[in-house]
């Protein structure tokens, strides 16, 4: 492994690419780690001298990647689109094309990158799902779900999806315009408990307009350009945001926490999120956790209060959990294992064991 942090971050984040089903990226990320110099090595100016770890958190590798299929995606820049998935997928003619894009257009390249990664893989509402209905299982209540990190909110609609776990096991709308397929090992979640949804809402603190070609043209680039269902699963959830109207509050994950998620009479309030809280400073998610935790001592039978994350185990970055509080009592649990994409998920109720109270 290369001793440029810079280097190592490429180096790294190729094998993850190819391991989660992009053999174009990971076969881009090794191009990329043996070419950064010049032109391209001026792009990560702004984190120039910070070591691996700090440029991996702040996951400059995937802001280059999707500075570069934002610009494909556009075809503002026609030798880069030919040489992208879907018309091309060899690496090295792609990577001939960026070299050319990067020396063109430094500034739009530069400017994408100043913003955090938005994925906002919508599969991920197959892995929440199973929460969802546990909640709505356990409480016997309408549902006011309440997101944070939400970005487009484009999971706010995950009641409005259809869902196929295998062996016939579905649920939701079959003739919605998204279907959702995953993996599941395990028993069956509770796939007959009564679900409503009374409120929907969401925050972001730079939240994507799914409404300007732009931004939605900027979220779309950060997935992979050779997996084309991700692809095609992001154009109709996006379809039905648009067609459903779906907004995202501009706001403080925490401030907007403390100001909403307060349990209420009659419903189950549930404050969800997937892989956001990596993103958080560490004192963001300490404000969270406490927010969330008074709000919790003010619950009660008939105004329960649910947290629903889908995140990294606490410390590392796999596995990815689905891990459920409920208050009153605030008993945590681990749910389940799933993939960090949506493509799996391993429920044991045996693994749904308490773990330490929090509040």
């Amino acid at each position: 492994m290369a001793e440029d942090p810079l280097v190592r971050v490429f180096e790294s984040q190729g094998p993850v690419c190819a391991s989660f089903g992009s053999a174009f990226y990971g076969d881009l990320c090794r191009l990329i780690a043996a070419n950064l110099r010049g032109p391209v090595r001026d792009l990560f100016a702004p984190w120039r001298g910070q070591s691996f770890e700090a440029l991996m958190e702040a996951a400059v590798s995937l802001r280059f990647l999707g500075a570069l299929h934002d610009l494909a995606l556009s075809g503002d820049d026609p030798a880069l689109a030919a040489a992208f998935p879907p018309a091309a997928a060899d690496a090295e003619s792609a990577w001939r094309a960026a070299r050319e894009a990067i020396g063109a257009r430094p500034d739009r390249l530069a400017a994408f990158m100043t913003h955090e990664p938005q994925t906002n893989e919508v599969r991920r509402a197959a892995c929440l799902l199973p929460g969802f209905l546990q909640v709505a299982a356990e409480t016997a209540l309408p549902l006011r779900c309440l997101e944070i990190g939400a970005s487009a909110g484009l999971n706010q609609l995950w009641h409005r999806f259809g869902y196929h776990f295998g062996a016939g096991c579905r649920w939701g709308d079959p003739a919605a315009p998204l279907q959702l397929d995953t993996d599941w090992t395990g028993p069956a979640p509770a796939l007959g408990a009564p679900v409503r949804v009374v409120e929907s809402r969401a925050c972001d603190r730079r939240p994507i307009d799914l409404f300007d070609a732009a931004q939605r043209r900027r979220l779309k680039a950060y997935l992979w350009p050779d997996q084309t269902e991700r692809l095609a699963r992001f154009d109709a959830a996006a379809g039905m945001a648009v067609a459903a109207g779906v907004r995202v509050e501009t706001a403080d994950a925490a401030a907007w926490t403390a100001a909403n998620a307060a349990p209420r009479e009659g419903v189950a309030t549930v404050l969800f999120h997937s892989i956001v809280w990596q993103y958080l400073p560490e004192a963001k998610r300490a404000a969270v956790t406490a927010a969330l935790a008074r709000h919790g001592a003010r619950a009660n039978p008939g105004a329960p209060l649910a947290w629903l994350r889908m995140e990294p185990a606490p410390g590392q970055p796999f596995p990815i959990e689905l891990r459920l509080t409920l208050w009153p009592g605030g008993r945590e649990r681990r749910l389940a294992l799933v993939h960090a994409h949506g493509a799996s998920v391993t429920w044991d109720p045996l693994d749904a064991r308490a773990l330490a109270p929090r509040g």
